[in-house]
């Protein structure tokens, strides 16, 4: 193998830039040259490549976002899409890729790979942390530090004005990010969507602590459980006392990486690189008890990931 080609998809999250040097870095200790695809699938069917010499990733490992930049393609899902992207790949001798991003990105990864006999091999990246096969994607970490500054922030506020904060945390539709922001940040009340929770037991709950002395709470509410206006207009409503959301939305995806995404970041790549070389391929690697390892694509979509359901319980002792 001479050429590999490595793009990033979905979501953005800290530490990409970590994966992508950490691709061009050992395949060139494999004697390969790298090219780089930009905004995702749909520029590489637009054929939008770029070469990546190793003075292009110097520096990069401390940079938030993606400097290949992210897109989403709904092209890319049709025949004709990939027939396309294919072509642009013999174009430039590509004989192998490596994609780094969320499920959906692997989807992608899978059709060339099983499809269209690219050699394909997925990096899991993506601040949500739901791609089962791996314990912690790149950018989770980060994004739950940021979350948590945040949050600590708010509590200054909430203690202040004698206030319910909401704080509203992404994750899609798992919340995996909101139990460990939660749980760190001291939150009295955590809301998951793969735990069920009654607004008027936590309200009614809020509302004793008021009557005991309590000026302040905390409600952590993963987006996929409940949307925060929603529940601080509910909880409000119960309790009679001043609650507030606040939404943080993509601020999560930005910044730059912990060390931990940053390791994470091209322990990864360089696993993946190190499978293409010897061969293999259509596999996902992943960290497993901080061992990497390494899995089917299809297990990205086809294994539901749990959250750990001992921390939620955890996290409800420590707010009691």
């Amino acid at each position: 193998m001479k050429t590999i080609g490595v793009l990033t998809s979905g979501g953005d999250g800290p530490g990409m830039n970590a994966a992508i040097r950490g691709v061009v870095r050992t395949a060139v200790s494999h004697g390969m040259e790298v090219v780089g695809i930009r905004r995702g699938y749909a520029g590489l069917i637009e054929g939008d490549v770029v070469p990546l010499p190793t003075t292009w990733v110097s520096g990069i490992i401390r940079d938030g976002g993606t400097k290949l930049l992210t897109a989403r393609s709904e092209e890319f899902k049709t025949r004709a899409g990939q027939c396309k992207a294919v072509e642009v790949l013999k174009k430039h001798g590509v004989e192998g890729l490596v994609v780094i991003g969320g499920d959906g990105s692997f989807h992608g990864a899978h059709a060339l790979d099983h499809k269209w006999g690219i050699p394909a091999m997925g990096v899991p990246a993506t601040i949500d942390n739901d791609i089962a096969g791996t314990d912690v994607s790149i950018g989770f970490n980060t994004a739950v530090n940021t979350a948590l500054n945040a949050i600590d922030h708010i509590r200054d506020t909430a203690v202040s004005h004698d206030r319910i904060f909401v704080v509203e945390v992404m994750g899609r539709d798992a919340g995996f990010l909101a139990l460990e922001v939660g749980l760190a940040g001291g939150a009295e009340h955590i809301l998951i969507p793969e735990i069920p929770f009654s607004l008027k037991k936590i309200g009614m709950a809020i509302k004793q602590g008021i009557e005991r002395g309590k000026v302040s709470s905390i409600i952590v509410v993963a987006e996929g459980a409940a949307k925060g206006i929603a529940v601080a207009a509910e909880i409000e409503a119960i309790t009679g006392a001043e609650t507030r959301a606040t939404v943080l939305g993509h601020v999560q995806r930005g910044g730059s990486p912990t060390a931990l995404d940053r390791i994470l970041g091209v322990r990864l790549a360089a696993a993946a690189v190190d499978l293409l070389a010897r061969g293999e391929h259509g596999l996902m690697v992943g960290m497993i008890a901080n061992e990497v390892v390494s899995s089917p694509l299809e297990t990205a979509w086809r294994k539901k990931k749990s959250v750990n359901e001992a921390l939620y319980t955890l996290a409800e002792t420590l707010a009691k």
